[in-house]
C-alpha cells in the first residue's frame, strides 16, 4: 500500500503559542518528528501542512515538504483532508501524525498501518496503548476507548479490534468495586491519537456536521462513530509524550537527554 504521511502545524497554539517551532535539544519539535516519520521508511512522501508561514519557511529549510493551509480549521484532520487534496499522486492510506510527538516511532506508524493490510474493511484505523497507571483511569485528559472483540492479528501480533466508543470518563465502569481497584478488574485502554484513512474516508469524515457526542466530550472521533463509521483499533507499545504546554517541553528534553546519554 502506497501511504501518505501529513503533520499538520498550527503556530497559533492556545496553551503553548509557537509550539512546532520551539527547540528541543538541538532542533524545533517539529523537525524531530519530521524526522522520525521520514526514517520510518513506510511513507511514499512526507509532507507537512500549516497555515503559518514561519513554520513553512522553517520546514523547507530542513528540505522538508510543506504546503500552505487555510487558518480555519477547527481540527488536524480538517487540515490533512485539505492538504491531500493539493499534494500530487495517488495513496491507498492517509495518515495524521500530530506535530507535536517528538519521540514518534516506527512501532506505532507500522502497526497502523497494518490494520489495512490485515483487515480489508477498514477504512478509519487508530491506536491504543494499556493503562498501567490508576490515575489515567480518572483523568479527563486522557482519552479512553472500549473495544469490540478480536477480528484480526496484526505483524506484531496486536489484535485488531472496533471501537465501541471513546471518552474522557473512566470506562468501561466497575460495578461494585472501589475506583482504586478498578485497573486490576479490567484492561482499561489509553487513546494514541494517531490516525489513518483511506482517501475516500476522510474526504466524507470532514464534511459531517459535529454531533451531540462530539460536542459532549470534544472528541471529533465521535463524530465518526455517530454517523455509523467503523474504527478499526490495534494496541501498540508505544507511549505517548505529547508536547501541549511548556512545562511538557522541559519534560521532552528530560527525556532526550536521558536518552541521548
Amino acid at each position: 500500500m502506497k501511504a501518505l504521511a501529513i503533520i499538520p502545524a498550527r503556530y497559533q497554539s492556545t496553551r503553548f503559542h509557537g509550539k512546532p517551532l520551539a527547540m528541543l535539544g538541538d532542533k524545533p519539535m517539529l523537525r524531530h518528528v519530521y524526522e522520525n516519520v521520514t526514517n520510518s521508511g513506510l511513507f511514499e512522501k512526507v509532507v507537512i501542512a500549516s497555515d503559518d508561514e514561519r513554520i513553512l519557511e522553517a520546514a523547507r529549510s530542513w528540505n522538508a515538504e510543506a504546503i500552505f493551509t487555510a487558518n480555519h480549521h477547527p481540527s488536524g484532520t480538517d487540515r490533512c483532508a485539505e492538504a491531500a487534496e493539493k499534494i500530487d499522486g495517488n495513496f491507498d492510506i492517509i495518515v495524521n501524525i500530530q506535530g507535536d510527538e517528538p519521540f514518534i516511532s516506527r512501532e506505532p506508524l507500522e502497526i497502523l498501518l497494518q490494520i489495512f493490510e490485515n483487515e480489508p474493511n477498514a477504512g478509519i484505523a487508530t491506536l491504543v496503548h494499556k493503562i498501567n497507571d490508576p490515575s489515567e483511569i480518572d483523568d479527563s485528559n486522557t482519552a479512553k476507548v472500549v473495544l469490540g472483540t478480536q477480528s484480526q492479528v496484526t505483524n506484531h501480533k496486536s489484535q485488531i479490534h472496533k471501537a465501541l466508543y471513546f471518552s474522557r470518563s473512566p470506562i468501561p465502569f466497575i460495578r461494585s468495586v472501589e475506583k482504586s481497584d478498578w485497573i486490576n478488574y479490567h484492561i482499561f485502554w489509553k487513546h494514541i491519537g494517531l490516525y489513518a484513512f483511506k482517501p475516500q474516508i476522510l474526504g466524507e469524515v470532514v464534511k459531517l456536521p459535529v454531533g451531540l457526542l462530539e460536542k459532549a466530550e470534544s472528541l471529533e472521533q465521535l463524530r465518526w462513530l455517530e454517523n455509523g463509521y467503523h474504527i478499526y483499533v490495534a494496541e501498540t507499545k508505544y507511549k505517548m509524550l505529547s508536547v501541549d504546554t511548556p512545562a511538557d517541553l522541559e519534560k521532552a528534553e528530560k527525556f532526550l537527554k536521558k536518552n541521548n546519554d
